[in-house]
């Protein structure tokens, strides 16, 4: 499957310029897919995978919160691996955008989740994806800038989760 992970990344990046490349992302990949309760849910057409969207918990000692900036409210970067879930990635190749497949993965990804909140970083200029985490509640938070080399900013968005009653 972590081929096909790539290809709709690579998709979905092609215009974004060379950070986007299926190294980096394998790299991604590798540290994120062995986190206790990672998840992925995904969208086929056929025998095609159009898009996915995956994350994780975040633990006690993530690295998740590292480069934040700004004023945050005391508090706002603890964790304790049952607080807060972390969107790490929502994909859709370019041919099947728009078509509410983003919304879709979205409300799957969430809609069973026990944590008190979810958590997701979206580039400043990226304005669809803006606009559409306005449009499903997400509220910006702050801006993060991750300590790895040439990181781009990113604006932090946080959504409050209502866990299911079982």
């Amino acid at each position: 499957m972590l081929g096909h992970l790539v290809d709709v990344y690579l998709d979905a990046h092609a215009d974004d310029g060379p950070r986007y490349t299926a190294e980096r992302y394998e790299q991604q990949l590798a540290a994120h897919m062995p986190r206790q309760g990672w998840t992925v849910v995904t969208a086929s057409i056929g025998d095609g995978l159009v898009g996915y969207i995956y994350g994780f918990p975040l633990d006690a000692d993530t690295r998740w919160w590292e480069g934040i900036e700004g004023p945050v409210p005391d508090g706002f970067t603890e964790e304790n691996g049952r607080r807060t879930f972390g969107v790490a990635e929502l994909l859709v190749r370019r041919a099947w955008q728009r078509r509410g497949i983003a919304r879709a993965l979205h409300d799957e990804l969430l809609s069973d989740r026990r944590e008190e909140r979810a958590t997701l970083l979206v580039r400043p200029d990226n304005a669809a994806a803006q606009h559409a985490y306005d449009s499903w509640g997400w509220q910006m938070a702050g801006r993060l800038r991750p300590t790895r080399h040439d990181a781009p900013l990113f604006d932090v968005r946080t959504k409050s989760i209502v866990p299911s009653i079982a």
